[in-house]
């Protein structure tokens, strides 16, 4: 498909910069495509357990944001120190990251990295092991496993995305506003931002509705953020992440879809983390690797019934997943209508909650 299908106009005004507090406050649009009349509705999240029925089924995605933005210096024998920015998106090993660069015309393979803390006292060491395109790099630390992950939190910083940073720095709130409540398996580089908007308060609520929640993990990259600079989706390449899905959880959700409950994903990273996992018998099973799974229009969904997710960048890959889900022109207008009337877009912005259109 064309990807310029995918674009629309967004004021700057919609871009939200802090999130909502308390963050099950924030606005709610219902979509529902399998309606002729009421197919986009307005509520705030706290509103959540009346659009579920018991024995319905919750996927959250439980990965931990790490300080994966790096700031330093490149060092060459015979050259002067050059700042540099590194981005972290995939662990390969237990001192080996993927990573995008900047500026990344001005790395080579065998530079020396070296990133300080902002109080200059802890200095993290890395090697570019590789060169690829796109501006992304291998990198070989000078630490390996736990004390990799303790120097990435003295030395690292919050990697907010790109519509954020550029408007305002990172502060000590983005420590705790950038993470779930339930955040607990350390490895992603953006936050499942559906997530953000729980509460202890919320997830009581939908426990007393009768209302399963379960968790899954994937490794959310900061390839998420890469814009689709392809003209046609079939010249798109997605970046791989890495993701779980244990054998207790498919048996679980498996046990919801056969006595007729719905599986509700909260945010795109857990929808395709199940469909990733999905059989070729159409059940869920357990999983473990990485997926780079692209989902447009045409795309036959097999394991997620509902979709509780933010609202996404134009011309974005997710905005093509939500596309899919309900229906092009079923969130052109539904997104029409949530800037209209000032809904808030974007990892710290309102939400959605999105019936499939089958």
């Amino acid at each position: 498909m064309r990807v310029d299908l995918f674009d629309f106009d967004l004021p700057d005004e919609n871009i939200a910069l802090r999130p909502a507090n308390p963050r099950d406050s924030a606005r709610l649009l219902l979509v529902r495509p399998d309606r002729d009349e009421g197919v986009l509705e307005d509520h705030v999240v706290s509103d959540l357990p009346a659009f579920l029925r018991p024995g319905d089924a919750l996927v959250f995605n439980d990965t931990r944001v790490i300080p994966a933005q790096l700031e330093g210096f490149r060092h060459r024998a015979g050259g002067e120190a050059v700042a540099v920015s590194a981005t972290l998106h995939l662990r390969k090993a237990d001192n080996i990251w993927h990573a995008f660069a900047r500026p990344g015309k001005r790395i080579k393979p065998g530079d020396q990295l070296r990133f300080t803390a902002a109080d200059g006292g802890a200095i993290l060491e890395a090697e570019v092991a590789e060169k690829r395109e796109g501006g992304e790099v291998v990198l070989s630390f000078n630490a390996r496993g736990a004390a990799l992950d303790e120097a990435l939190m003295r030395v690292g910083h919050v990697p907010l995305p790109p519509y954020i940073a550029s408007k305002r720095a990172e502060d000590g709130k983005d420590r705790d506003d950038y993470q779930t409540v339930y955040a607990r398996e350390n490895g992603a580089v953006a936050a499942p931002t559906a997530g953000l908007h729980f509460t202890p308060r919320l997830l009581q609520a939908l426990k007393e509705a009768g209302v399963e929640q379960h968790f899954v993990t994937l490794h959310v990259g900061a390839g998420t953020f890469l814009p689709v600079k392809a003209d046609d989706t079939d010249d798109h390449t997605m970046h791989f992440e890495r993701g779980i899905v244990s054998p207790e959880t498919a048996e679980a959700l498996n046990a919801v879809k056969a006595r007729g409950g719905r599986i509700v994903s909260v945010g795109t990273t857990s929808l395709r983390l199940l469909e990733s996992a999905v059989t070729d018998d159409g059940e869920i099973g357990a999983w473990e690797g990485e997926t780079g799974i692209f989902i447009t229009p045409g795309y036959r969904f097999c394991a997620v019934d509902m979709l509780m997710t933010n609202f996404h960048l134009p011309k974005s890959t997710l905005f093509m997943l939500v596309s899919a889900f309900c229906g092009l022109e079923t969130m052109r207008a539904a997104y029409a209508h949530a800037i209209e009337t000032g809904y808030r877009f974007y990892s710290y912005g309102d939400s959605s909650l999105l019936f499939r259109k089958d």
